[in-house]
């Protein structure tokens, strides 16, 4: 891969302030990209540090549908009437026992992590449709959609939407000039992670992959660089582990 292969192109990152999303954004930022990174504190959270040039941060809740319309509309003006990416990762959790889960926490997790990636495609599809090399999105899915956990359920079903809805994008838009693809990270250090672990939780999660480590963010990014680059537009309808083998583990 060139080190500016991904110049020229615009596009956008959901939930981009801290973890994953920073540093895709930063990655495909370093590749040459505009990269429009939208977030509820449209900017870095604390101790994260500066973003790669490239990276405009934009406060924004992406529940907000007419708020992105317009977003995305002015960022497309930007591009010819274009977005040439979305990688869709803004993501939310919730650590209770499927008997107990609240009801309000459910519809939370469910509409950030399945009814706003469906809604941030649907806007985005007439500018993606536009992009010279192919629109590209990327939807952030997770071992949740392959594997089962106690005390994320609702999680793990929202995720494993989001991988159906990847496929399902994939087929009917396959002749919009559009590729839709996922990325299923393994255990990377990240607020959400934070919100659900526990000391024997991560006792687990290290003894659950050949690695035994939590991995880098930037391997992250550099799977949505090869995703939005050259050298994929061939590929769409699929997702793709990162996981330090999580899912090849037998024992």
């Amino acid at each position: 891969m060139s080190e500016q292969e991904l110049k020229g192109k615009i596009g956008i990152v959901t939930g981009g302030s801290s973890g994953i999303g920073f540093q895709i954004a930063n990655v495909l930022a370093e590749a040459g990209a505009i990269v429009y990174n939208i977030s509820r504190t449209g900017k870095p959270k604390e101790g994260y540090g500066e973003s790669a040039e490239g990276v405009i941060h934009i406060r924004g809740d992406i529940g907000d549908t007419e708020a992105m319309k317009t977003l995305l509309t002015e960022i497309a003006g930007k591009n010819g009437g274009a977005i040439d990416f979305l990688v869709n990762n803004a993501g939310a959790s919730f650590k209770c026992r499927a008997e107990e889960f609240p009801e309000e926490q459910f519809d939370r997790v469910m509409n950030i992590n399945v009814k706003y990636v469906f809604s941030m495609s649907q806007l985005a599809y007439p500018y993606l449709k536009k992009a010279k090399d192919k629109g590209r999105i990327i939807n952030i899915t997770s071992m949740s959609a392959h594997l089962g956990f106690s005390q994320v359920v609702p999680y793990c079903a929202s995720k494993g939407a989001v991988l159906a809805m990847t496929r399902g994008l994939a087929v009917e838009w396959a002749e919009d000039n559009i590729c839709v693809n996922s990325i299923a990270p393994g255990w990377f250090r990240s607020e959400l992670l934070k919100d659900v672990l526990d000391p024997e939780r991560e006792k687990k999660i290290l003894a659950r992959m050949p690695f035994h480590a939590y991995g880098d963010t930037r391997d992250l990014g550099a799977m949505a660089r090869f995703l939005i680059g050259p050298g994929a537009s061939y590929i769409t309808g699929q997702d793709f582990a990162v996981d330090g083998g999580a899912l090849a583990f037998g024992y």
